[in-house]
This record gives structure tokens, C-alpha cells and sequence, in this order.
């Protein structure tokens, strides 16, 4: 029988959110402790609206430098497993990369909330809701709901130096 979640799932479609930011460095934890490469976006380039973000785990689309269009999960806040000080957005594709992408431009549109943000007991727990969490997403992106998402306009934009919330915060 599978183990207990820590967590509970409660899967919403939301109104996208799009992101737009330079790839940076972050903690190094993703691959290295996790086993779950996670790209982190920029906050100088996501800028005052990175503190607007409503944290939680959530699934979209995202593109590397206007590549083809790959299914994410990622993750809003402090991560509070690890007791970050620093809000961020990482988020991890669901493709294999030959290379790194630090510094190239990602565009993410995130369009449903999976859970909210939690402690866990152990590495192990938060890397099987993790697990579960790229499942999901992967199943939710399948979806008409979301598919037809991967036309809009939103990926013909030029690059940004900054991000955007959303088109109404103008």
C-alpha cells in the first residue's frame, strides 16, 4: 500500500498567472538534495510582483528562450521545509535538459493551484509529494482546459526585462 501524503491535494484551475524572468541561481537544492532539477526565476526581474504572488504549488506551461512548450510544476513561497528567507518561484519542467539554463529568459504560465505550501517530516515525505505533485500535473495539462492554453498570445510576446503579474496590473 502506498505511503501516506503529508499533504492534501486540492486541484483548481486559477487564472493564469504569466511569469517572465532570467533564470538565476538558486540554493543548488533541487538537483542535489531532491534529485528534482528546479529552475529559479529572477526576482529583480519578477520584481514587485513577486511578493503579490499568492504561494502555493502550482502546474502551467513554460518555455526556455521561445523553446517548444514544456509541462511544470513550480513552486511559490518560502518553502518551508527548507525555512527560506527569500520568496521565490522555482519551477521544474518535465523534460530532461543536456545542459544547464542559467541566465536565459523562461516564460511560465501557471493556470492551476495543486496545494498549498507545507512542512514536511522528512526529505523523503516532501519528495514524494513532490513526486505526486508532477503526476498530477502532468495528468491536469492533458486536459482540453489547458491545451488550449499553449496558443495564446502570451508566448509571442517579445522578451521582457520584467515581469508581469497579470495584463490588468498595468
Amino acid at each position: 500500500s502506498a505511503a501516506a501524503f503529508e499533504v492534501e491535494w486540492d486541484i483548481q484551475p486559477i487564472e493564469p498567472l504569466l511569469l517572465q524572468a532570467r533564470v538565476v541561481e538558486g540554493f543548488g537544492r533541487g538537483s542535489a538534495v531532491l534529485g528534482i532539477p528546479t529552475a529559479n526565476l529572477s526576482p529583480d526581474d519578477l520584481g514587485e510582483s513577486l511578493n503579490e504572488l499568492p504561494t502555493g504549488i502550482y502546474f502551467g506551461w513554460g518555455t526556455v528562450n521561445g523553446s517548444e512548450l514544456y509541462k511544470c510544476v513550480a513552486s511559490i513561497g518560502w518553502n518551508p521545509h527548507f525555512q527560506n528567507d527569500k520568496k521565490t518561484v522555482e519551477p521544474y519542467i518535465v523534460h530532461t535538459f543536456d545542459e544547464s539554463f542559467y541566465g536565459q529568459e523562461m516564460k511560465l504560465m501557471l493556470c492551476g493551484r495543486l496545494r498549498g505550501e507545507a512542512p514536511f517530516s522528512s526529505l523523503e515525505a516532501l519528495i514524494a509529494a513532490i513526486r505526486r505533485d508532477i503526476e498530477l500535473s502532468v495528468e491536469e495539462l492533458d486536459k482540453d482546459t489547458y491545451q488550449t492554453l499553449k496558443t495564446d498570445e502570451f508566448w509571442s510576446r517579445p522578451a521582457l526585462p520584467v515581469a508581469e503579474a497579470s495584463p490588468e496590473a498595468e
